[in-house]
């Protein structure tokens, strides 16, 4: 397991899409500001509520030139029912491989229900990583305004 840490290049990731193809993971993102989140899964309120945050600031982020994309190890049809419940307008992914996602990222992985804790990632327009967010738990999380800040502020000192 190896923590990413800023400057280093984001791994390439597979993220399945409900109904649509998959996106490539830092490629899909390129020339964007990216952010990239692994939520426990949809019966977790902290995950969705977080991906609720970034829905409501993906104006802010939009306008920054800022992608979001989500992924979990649930399956196709809990992932369809948390963008539908939940009015995601941003790619949202299923069935990831808990123990891949650790391995290339370092995200922590809890061993029974096997799933990713929380982990978050802030991309520069080239996949390089400027922050990565990794909990052990339930709590401590990238929050959407801190990253609509953030990406304010690196912009200000290009």
């Amino acid at each position: 397991m190896t923590l990413l840490h800023p400057g280093d290049a984001f791994p390439h990731l597979d993220l399945h899409q409900v109904d649509e193809d998959k996106l490539d993971i830092p490629e899909s993102l390129s020339g964007s500001f990216g952010v990239v989140l692994f939520n426990r899964g949809a019966w977790c309120p902290f995950c969705t509520s977080q991906l609720k945050a970034f829905q409501r600031a993906l104006p802010a982020l939009d306008e920054l030139g800022v992608r979001v994309v989500s992924l979990s190890v649930d399956d196709e049809q809990t992932t369809r029912e948390l963008v539908e419940n939940n009015k995601l307008t941003f790619p949202v992914g299923h069935s990831g491989d808990a123990h891949q996602l650790a391995e290339l990222t370092g995200a922590f992985v809890n061993a029974d229900p096997v799933y990713v804790q929380a982990t978050g990632f802030v991309l520069d327009p080239e996949g390089r990583v400027l922050v990565s967010t990794y909990s052990s738990g339930a709590i401590g999380r990238l929050v959407a305004e801190d990253v609509v800040g953030m990406v304010r502020y690196v912009k200000s000192q290009a």
